[in-house]
């Protein structure tokens, strides 16, 4: 039986590109792995693959009693259903140790970087294995994608150092000029659904024993979501319904480096608590806050308890 690389829920580029990346590695390496994503690519992602020859994982919705490699998260709430009967047999990740647990021994590769390739790409160079042409191509778009073309505060010295190289594989000359490209995608918001568009990066966390969402949408200009704002602000007023204490969507502006929050909470003190800054009605803007994983959900857990 092949077991999964599998990323969290609302796959990113980084998810869905680590669970190619990781099932050609540990393929070279004698493993029998599959690819596989819980959701289908977004536009982004759609375009990354096209452009490097790349097919999209299968989408699996359970796990039970599957074999699994986990990449991009270990938190259960970003799991599949199925996960109390499957075998986890490794972790590759960038954001902070979640709550799965094993009954044996794992491979852990969890590094404090912009993006879960940037761990990949040191992998490979640590086994010995080499990376496909194709695949540098994706694996630096995701690193590009994730640390917001280097922008973010997440971006580290260790993932600029793997796209340097990732492009030589890939013959790439000018990474900034194909992270515009691909975030003038990542952009575009015309004939996607109010629900696709909250949903297109969102994940709930635990803050303090209540459900909290955090969406984020990366665009070059924010005026782009000017007609869709209403939307999105009465899209996630619904998803809070399903049993949120809150909901919070950022919508990031590339160029000016920073957010504009929309704001669904029974306590919106809390954006002021977190931030320090008062919200205008249900929304704030937030100079330099760019990382939902670095700067939004951490001053939300300090705000929470």
């Amino acid at each position: 039986m092949s077991a999964l690389a599998l990323g969290h829920m609302n796959p990113d580029t980084d998810s869905i590109v680590a669970a190619l990346a990781a099932a050609e590695l540990y393929g070279k390496r004698g493993f029998s792995v599959t690819p596989a994503a819980q959701g289908p690519p977004a536009p982004e992602t759609e375009f990354v693959l096209k452009k490097f020859g790349l097919t999209a994982p299968q989408v699996v919705k359970d796990v039970a009693g599957k074999e699994i490699w986990l990449v991009d998260y270990s938190d259960l709430q970003q799991a599949p259903t199925g996960m109390d009967s499957a075998t986890v047999l490794g972790i590759v990740d960038h954001h902070k140790l979640g709550d799965v647990t094993t009954s044996s021994p794992l491979e852990a590769w969890i590094w404090p970087v912009g993006c879960t390739n940037t761990v990949l790409r040191s992998m490979y160079a640590f086994y010995g294995v080499e990376i496909s042409k194709n695949m540098a191509g994706a694996m630096l778009c995701a690193i590009l994608s994730d640390t917001v073309i280097f922008k973010s505060p997440t971006c580290t010295d260790v993932d600029k150092k793997a796209v340097e190289s990732l492009a030589k594989i890939a013959g790439i000359s000018d990474v900034k000029a194909l992270g515009m490209e691909m975030f003038k995608v990542k952009s575009a918001v015309e004939g996607a659904s109010m629900h696709d568009l909250v949903h297109r990066d969102y994940k709930d966390f635990d803050m303090n024993g209540k459900k909290v969402g955090i969406g984020q949408l990366e665009v070059v200009d924010l005026s782009i979501l000017a007609a869709v704002k209403a939307g999105l602000q009465a899209e996630i007023e619904k998803v809070k319904s399903e049993g949120r204490h809150s909901v919070f969507l950022l919508l990031t502006d590339i160029m000016k480096e920073g957010s504009e929050m929309l704001i669904v909470s029974d306590d919106p003190f809390v954006v002021e608590k977190a931030f320090g800054v008062k919200p205008a009605g249900k929304t704030v803007w937030l100079p330099g806050i760019m990382s939902r994983k670095k700067q939004v959900v951490p001053n939300f857990e300090k705000a929470f308890k």
